[in-house]
């Protein structure tokens, strides 16, 4: 299988986006969230921007506050954090004052739970100008409705949406190292399937491809291939 970026209509969408935010003119909030379920690419995605830029990238949990925020933070700065809140977000103004980088908050769906640590994000974003993007899943976008002072600053919202005909086609033509029959593609579009199971069935093809010695990956075999899931 290929490691290739698939570049569905969602990975457009999120490229345009993240140019957008980071030519934004400096008297304009630039926060964007990207949010969606499960299972469209929405991780990979992210992780292949931040790997291709210079980025910050912190991924929330449970244990989520403001310190454990700033830590990360400064950890991802490549520096030795303070013991202070206070200090650690001198560390992060001084860095990022003379080497700006675009934040990436991933799970920010933990952020609900701390007030206190959402207002640490709008801080740093009003102090430093910096861009922020803020990753959740499919009710972060009502969620962060609730927080007026952090959703006036969003400066864009992008929705990753259900997989088109369009994109699984993308998605096996990038990926697969073996052919599939158009037919093969059309049965697994029309299965409404998410983008972790579309890679498996393209891994699991390519296996049996090469065990039976065969060219083509038919409508038949996908139908096979997709029962024993």
């Amino acid at each position: 299988m290929r490691n290739s970026l698939i570049k569905t209509k969602n990975v457009k969408r999120f490229i345009s986006l993240m140019d957008n935010l980071q030519k934004a003119p400096s008297n304009v909030a630039k926060m964007a969230l990207v949010y969606g379920t499960f299972g469209l690419g929405k991780s990979q995605t992210i992780m292949w921007w931040v790997t291709n830029n210079d980025a910050i990238y912190i991924r929330c949990n449970h244990n989520i506050s403001p310190k454990w925020l700033l830590t990360e933070i400064v950890k991802e700065l490549d520096e030795v954090p303070c013991y202070t809140s206070q200090r650690l977000f001198e560390q992060i103004e001084d860095n990022l004052k003379h080497n700006p980088k675009i934040l990436v908050v991933d799970e920010i769906d933990y952020l609900f739970s701390n007030r206190h640590t959402i207002e640490t994000l709008r801080d740093i974003h009003d102090k430093l100008g910096i861009p922020i993007l803020l990753v959740g899943m499919e009710l972060a976008d009502k969620k962060l409705q609730k927080y007026g002072h952090i959703n006036d600053r969003i400066f864009a919202k992008l929705k990753f949406e259900k997989l088109s005909k369009d994109d699984f086609k993308e998605i096996i033509e990038t990926l697969s190292e073996v052919n599939f029959c158009d037919k093969a593609i059309k049965y697994i579009a029309s299965r409404n399937l998410q983008f972790r199971q579309v890679v498996k069935i393209i891994a699991k093809s390519e296996q049996l491809a090469q065990t039976n010695k065969l060219t083509e990956i038919t409508e038949e075999i996908i139908k096979g291939v997709i029962d024993e899931e």
